[in-house]
């Protein structure tokens, strides 16, 4: 796909990377790094407002690195492209790192960006597929990447295709886009990545850039509301999946809570993650249209009204442990027994599992089935319990009932092999 129109834009696109299953929820991040995508492409060279983009991008993107050096568990990195090689001829893996990731190393980046001239082309897809592994494995980061560039994607790359790519390894795109009088067609090649915003001045530009980088470091907050049938709040206790939306990527499980005052618990969502929440209610609820406003309290809504079954034999019944089944209306679905055959099912010898827990509380029970999370029952109300279990890989998630926030729900996850038996304790 070639840009045809010549813009200047700005990207910023969260990698979130490697978190632990309840990391992102508790927000245990210890360090936000971002990589800065510096164009120095021939076309940087043109005018726009007082002078030249170039000149304009890098005093603006300084004054940005500048800000950032000063703030506590930052650390930043530049990568450039367009600037080693002349055009002609056109060198479509003209892009390199520049500055590696460090604490407080503004100083050579501002070196850098001081010494670029720009001569070549404009590989920005090449680039953003190379920027992957410009952040060295680590825990408990928030990545993100802002790519400054005239926008011009001259060597046929395909940035759509390298977000869809990277969000394949687990690697979340949601670039907001900041360009320059840009025409219909060129505002539509950017929604496959992000949501567009429109500079006219330079003033505008650094605005936005300065915006879009607050919502790295800004908290994003809502409450998940659990609707009863007279439409009010007031269904919870139960344990709640958070998904990527687009890889499918379990991101934390969170057992739903009252606070102190009697309302939902809040909990802190990145806003560029397109999330699915699963809420394991018998039958579940799926919460798939959320649309999260950055830097803002959402408010996130859907009807789970809870009840029971309780099965009674009538009086003098001379029938005990009665077995029956369930079934919902109009669906007759059964294992199906061929006539004049024996059908055999050969289950394994299962294992044991004792839960300690150290008060009653809420939770669930999870069978992991090739990195999905399938429920099996409630464990609510219980200090001790055993269950009998086929072998496998299963997951607990627990929470005590004097607890008020979310994130004191634990999670353990554990193994079942036959013939023996597990402890589980919370």
């Amino acid at each position: 796909m070639k840009f045809a129109n010549v813009i200047s834009c700005v990207l910023l696109l969260a990698f979130l990377q490697g978190y632990h299953i309840s990391a992102q929820y508790k927000k245990d991040i210890k360090t936000t790094r971002i990589l800065f995508i510096f164009d120095a492409s021939n076309s940087m060279n043109g005018k726009w407002d007082n002078g030249k983009k170039i000149d304009v991008a890098r005093k603006i993107l300084i004054k940005l690195v500048d800000s950032l050096d000063k703030l506590n568990n930052t650390q930043l990195a530049l990568r450039v492209y367009g600037h080693q090689h002349g055009f002609p001829p056109q060198v479509c893996t003209d892009s390199k790192l520049e500055v590696a990731f460090a604490f407080n190393n503004s100083l050579k980046i501002k070196k850098k960006l001081n010494s670029i001239v720009p001569k070549g082309t404009t590989p920005i897809a090449y680039s953003l597929g190379q920027s992957a592994n410009d952040f060295p494995p680590k825990k408990n980061c928030r990545n993100v990447i802002v790519l400054i560039t005239d926008g011009i994607e001259a060597c046929y790359g395909d940035p759509c295709a390298i977000a869809i790519a990277l969000q394949k390894k687990n690697i979340t795109l949601r670039p907001y886009v900041i360009g320059i009088s840009l025409d219909v067609e060129i505002k539509k090649a950017f929604e496959c990545i992000g949501k567009f915003f429109d500079a006219q001045n330079e003033e505008e530009f650094e605005v936005m850039l300065e915006e879009v980088v607050k919502q790295t470091f800004n908290k994003t907050s809502a409450q998940i509301n659990l609707l009863d049938v007279a439409n009010k709040a007031t269904e919870t206790n139960v344990n709640m999946t958070f998904y990527n939306k687009i890889t499918g990527k379990i991101l934390f499980n969170a057992i739903h809570t009252m606070n102190k005052n009697g309302r939902p618990d809040i909990v802190y969502l990145d806003p560029k993650i397109s999330y699915k929440i699963v809420v394991h209610t018998t039958p579940k609820t799926i919460i798939d249209n959320i649309k999260i406003i950055p830097n803002k309290h959402n408010i996130i809504s859907a009807p789970a009204p809870q009840g029971n079954l309780l099965v009674k034999q009538n009086a003098g019944n001379k029938y005990e442990n009665t077995k029956f089944i369930v079934r919902k209306a109009g669906n007759k679905e059964t294992f199906i027994i061929e006539q004049s055959k024996t059908s055999t099912i050969t289950i394994d010898q299962p294992g044991l599992v004792n839960f300690n827990m150290p008060a009653k509380g809420f939770g669930s029970l999870y069978v992991m089935r090739s990195k999905k999370q399938e429920w099996i029952c409630n464990l609510n109300e219980v200090t001790k319990d055993v269950f009998i279990l086929q072998p496998g890989n299963y997951r607990a998630i627990w929470r005590t009932a004097l607890a008020k926030k979310m994130n004191l729900s634990k999670i353990k996850d554990f193994k079942v092999v036959s013939g023996r038996s597990v402890t589980v304790k919370f």
